[in-house]
């Protein structure tokens, strides 16, 4: 397989739901290339493999949400049983139920974009604490605070800028 599954395509993907990033069994089923209703049999037939923590089904307020802010998603309307969700751990163990090579290479690609999302949340998170620890600096210390926020807003722009997902789907690391 040499189809490139790019981040942000899987970023589209991804939803938190109960504090938790997850993948709904469809998309994951059309990343695979099986049926939603075969890679739910290999889920059942494997159930030990999946904890509550791996994976765990919509409720009805869930897949209402999810249908809401999901165009792709909006055949789940109709579906007579909700969507299972599962985390990254989940997703991993999808491979070794499906056992082929189209699962174990997308599996790769899914697992490295939760990884990724992972990072950017962390650095984003670590960059708004060091923000908000300059800015109580300059206001305690700065004549021209103004002056000084406007070029550390700038500063944080272009970093900004260089975390997010080029083309090709990978973290831009220099310029």
């Amino acid at each position: 397989m040499n189809e490139i599954i790019t981040l942000d395509i899987l970023q589209k993907k991804i939803f938190t739901i109960r504090n938790k990033r997850v993948m709904i069994d469809r998309d994951l089923a059309e990343l695979y290339g099986v049926p939603t209703k075969r890679l739910n049999e290999a889920v059942k037939r494997n159930k030990r493999r999946f904890p509550a923590d791996f994976m765990f089904q919509l409720t009805n307020e869930e897949q209402a949400e999810v249908v809401a802010i999901c165009d792709h998603l909006k055949n789940l309307k109709f579906s007579h049983q909700n969507a299972y969700a599962f985390t990254e751990h989940g997703v991993t163990m999808l491979a070794s139920v499906l056992n082929s090579d189209r699962a174990i290479e997308i599996n790769v690609q899914v697992v490295r974009a939760f990884i990724q999302l992972r990072q950017i949340s962390l650095e984003n998170k670590d960059l708004a604490r060091r923000v908000a620890e300059l800015e109580h600096y300059f206001i305690e210390h700065s004549k021209d605070y103004k002056e000084d926020m406007r070029e550390i807003h700038q500063a944080i722009d272009l970093l900004m800028d260089r975390t997010k997902p080029s083309k090709m789907g990978f973290i831009k690391t220099e310029d």
